[in-house]
């Protein structure tokens, strides 16, 4: 059985596109590219080399999937980020594309006409992990459909107001566990969190709710 190990930038109110550069996904009239660059420090690289410790294979949205292609293959492999260039090289690219997309990255396979189920059988599969990096679309289909089993997020204290997004109104609701957390020199939030059950509800109201609380619960039920 293989997880599927999501890992992503994200800004203070959710937004985890085009953290590495102004052109890396200008889509929406983005303004912001690069916004996380300046964040990285000697913490947040190894944080990096952590997620990527383990054999893995990528799965990648088509968007995500184009950018690395565009930049990773030309990367020289004896120069700096040179361990993850060689790792990606190697490893498969799953890819959630339209099945006439040419992929020219080697190692590539096309996930078909339903990305989702073809996950669901690639877990099944024995295998390394499945790490997802960017691929926001994806990615909330993935969380829709409850298959990603460990998140990797790196909270950056800024606000973006608009782009991307992690997660959405789909995913489906889980338990997670934080398993290990650090915070950067740059005010960066770390955090690994993994499947920890249903999630448990509780309640701070009083024992006996006020005649005030009893009309508002009545109120806020007429109104749907």
């Amino acid at each position: 059985m293989r997880k599927v190990i999501a890992s992503t930038f994200l800004s203070l109110d959710g937004v985890m596109q085009a953290p590495g550069g102004p052109s890396e996904d200008p889509t929406g009239g983005f303004r912001f590219g690069g916004w996380f660059t300046s964040y990285f420090d000697e913490l947040l690289g190894q944080a990096v080399d952590k997620v990527m410790a383990d054999p893995f294979d990528l799965l990648l949205g088509r968007k995500t999937y184009e950018i690395f292609a565009a930049h990773w293959p030309f990367i020289d492999p004896d120069a700096e980020y040179s361990e993850i260039t060689r790792k990606f090289a190697a490893c498969r690219k799953y890819v959630a594309a339209s099945p006439d997309q040419p992929l020219t990255w080697q190692n590539s396979v096309n996930l078909g006409s339903n990305p989702v189920s073809a996950v669901e059988r690639l877990k099944r599969e024995d295998g390394p992990n499945l790490l997802i990096q960017g691929s926001g679309q994806f990615a909330q289909a993935l969380l829709a459909a409850d298959l990603i089993d460990e998140i990797t997020v790196m909270v950056a204290p800024v606000l973006l107001g608009r782009g991307k997004r992690l997660f959405g109104d789909s995913t489906a609701p889980s338990g997670f566990e934080l398993v290990d957390h650090a915070v950067s020199t740059t005010g960066v939030t770390i955090g690994r969190y993994c499947r920890g059950g249903e999630i448990q509800t509780g309640s701070f109201a009083m024992p006996e709710p006020s005649q005030a609380e009893r009309d508002r619960q009545a109120r806020w039920a007429r109104e749907g």
